[in-house]
């Protein structure tokens, strides 16, 4: 079984502590730090946004996982990119179709990986065209915007389509809802990378959580 890279998301942290609880993280076999930006137009919800990515980069050493839950997330990838994010992902919801080939290739330009999400309503069909210039896609498996939701099992049925479209070597991601028993309905589809967010951050044993993700 390959890698399984587990990215904790801060959105359940202490944002009041939030260099406590990354440490927390990254000291208990963490292997990315995930970051929900929201603008509350993409998604309902506002979050954090860059100033927060360059701090966060000061007091870690792991990369930052950054997803963009944004509309015109091109006018913020170079800002995002020079905060210190490592990963850039971001909708394919977010962007006209025309324009994802580009923004795929301005992430690139600044050196960092690219990611493209899609929505639970969203068929991955859409994002075939793209596999091959990507680094990462990103299922979701709850509306994005909110922690704490419950995992729609019929959207990880995604995962083993774009597996069998995509390059060996793309990391395919899941987010909303996963615990022991919902992360490994993914990574037996082919997931390579898990968020969590609730699990980890409300767990007693916080090296036990994300153990029990891989």
């Amino acid at each position: 079984m390959s890698e399984i890279y587990i990215s904790p998301s801060i959105l359940s942290a202490d944002f009041a502590n939030l260099e406590r609880d990354i440490k927390l993280v990254e000291n208990n076999g963490a292997d990315w730090i995930h970051v929900d930006v929201m603008d509350g137009h993409f998604v309902p919800n506002i979050t954090i946004g860059i100033p927060v990515v360059k701090s966060l980069k000061q007091v870690t050493n792991l990369p930052l996982d950054v997803h963009l839950m944004i509309e015109n997330p091109e006018k913020y990838i170079q800002d995002f990119a020079n905060a210190g994010a490592d990963i850039i992902t971001f909708h394919y919801e977010a962007v006209e179709p025309e324009k994802i080939e580009s923004v795929i290739k301005m992430i690139k330009t600044t050196g960092k990986k690219a990611g493209l999400s899609i929505k639970p309503k969203t068929s991955p069909k859409v994002i075939y065209p793209y596999l091959k210039d990507l680094d990462l896609v990103l299922v979701m498996t709850v509306e994005p915007g909110f922690g704490g939701q419950k995992f729609m099992e019929d959207c990880a049925d995604k995962i083993l389509k774009i597996k069998s479209n995509a390059p060996q070597d793309l990391i395919i991601q899941v987010d909303g809802g996963i615990n022991d028993i919902t992360g490994k309905i993914c990574t037996q589809k082919g997931a390579t990378s898990l968020v969590a967010g609730n699990y980890i951050y409300k767990s007693d044993d916080i090296k036990k959580a994300i153990d029990s993700l891989r």
